[in-house]
């Protein structure tokens, strides 16, 4: 006999649970990712440096751009500047960007892409559809997973989600 207890979902059942769905994901995405990025020399967060620098160089549309402060690319990440720092300081090993003090704020610190840097977004450029074809999922299925995660994040973000992050590490 089945009791209404019986048929009523577990809110504490794991596969219940949004974390787990995304933490899981996160970690399968990432490893479809890791083998597409490591004959250009990245990791994934790495790479995520990299397109924020694209997607700025991009908007320049020819012009002279002007650097991205290490402030601007750490709030396009959603990122603290402390976890940052040692991505680009590994950037900047591999000669694709370069890092420099402005003279009216020693604190600030400007970011470009080199000659190289630039290139290699050429190579990365395969690397969307490639993940794409091996996730086998539906390109359109994937704007709207975006799109609902977008929501999600700012959900979060809304709620205070990173100012918690900050208060437990201080």
């Amino acid at each position: 006999m089945t009791t209404t207890a019986d048929t009523e979902i577990d809110p504490l059942a794991l596969e219940q649970q949004v974390c787990f769905a995304l933490a899981v994901t996160n970690r399968a995405v990432l490893a479809v990712y890791r083998p597409l990025l490591e004959p250009l020399g990245l990791t994934h967060p790495q790479y995520l440096v990299m397109l924020a620098l694209w997607d700025h160089e991009k908007s320049a549309a020819g012009a002279e751009t002007a650097p991205l402060s290490v402030k601007d690319i750490a709030a396009a990440l959603q990122l603290d500047s402390a976890t940052l720092s040692p991505m680009l300081k590994r950037l900047e090993s591999l000669g694709l960007i370069t890092r420099t003090r402005r003279a009216d704020d020693e604190r600030a610190t400007d970011v470009r892409l080199t000659d190289a840097g630039v290139q290699l977004r050429q190579r990365a450029l395969e690397i969307p559809p490639t993940v794409v074809r091996r996730l086998g999922v539906d390109l359109d299925e994937l704007e709207r997973l975006r799109n609902a995660l977008t929501r999600v994040n700012t959900a979060a973000r809304a709620a205070g989600a990173l100012d918690n992050d900050k208060e437990q590490r201080g």
